[in-house]
């Protein structure tokens, strides 16, 4: 099968997202310029950069999570676990603004160390960030999209200290979950290992 996007894929469901997988979850949290507390999962997530260390969330409009990170400059990503997905997916419910996503999904909350935004409090991972970039994406005719990738600096980690095993960062003790196609979510629950040409195994 070939298809051109702009002539539409003839499918019943539009395979990019699942081609395109599995992904992070961006489970982003904010205040506004009130100082109230924003939560919402993105499905385009990653990481950036390495050095310095970047990430960023790109929202299918102009919503909370990037007026927020725009006006105060500020994010915090927050890991979503196994146990943290009902309540993820319920943050991703369309309340008006200023509603507490927390609240909302009976979620605990816990203050950053650096940044204003609070984390969500049984993440297995958080990220502070300070924001460097909000875009609004353009396409390749050079019009607005409508969508907007935002772009942090993590300047503060939090690891919960039982998903530290041998100095890593243990995927399997954190449940770590995936956005995949259509209403799909992956576990992480095997790893392996693969060595570069000429590269020696990591040691603790």
């Amino acid at each position: 099968m070939f298809y051109e996007p702009s002539h539409g894929h003839g499918l019943p469901f539009n395979p990019f997202k699942a081609i395109i997988a599995p992904r992070p979850i961006g489970w982003v949290s904010t205040i506004d310029g009130q100082g109230r507390p924003n939560l919402a999962p993105y499905s385009f997530f990653n990481a950036v950069s390495g050095v310095p260390e970047m990430i960023m969330f790109s929202s299918e409009g102009l919503k909370d999570s990037v007026r927020n990170a725009r006006e105060t400059g500020e994010f915090v990503y927050n890991l979503v676990s196994a146990s943290l997905m009902q309540a993820m997916n319920a943050t991703s419910a369309a309340l008006d603004p200023g509603e507490n996503e927390f609240e909302f999904a009976k979620l605990g909350s816990a203050p950053s160390r650096i940044v204003k935004p609070p984390r969500v409090a049984d993440t297995p991972a958080a990220l502070e960030c300070k924001v460097t970039a909000v875009n609004e994406l353009v396409d390749m005719h050079g019009e607005l999209t409508g969508r907007y990738m935002v772009i942090g600096q993590v300047v503060g980690v939090h690891i919960a200290d039982d998903c530290l095993v041998n100095g890593r960062f243990d995927m399997l003790k954190a449940q770590t979950m995936a956005r995949c196609g259509y209403q799909d979510y992956a576990q992480v629950t095997t790893l392996t290992q693969l060595l570069r040409p000429g590269e020696a195994p990591l040691k603790a």
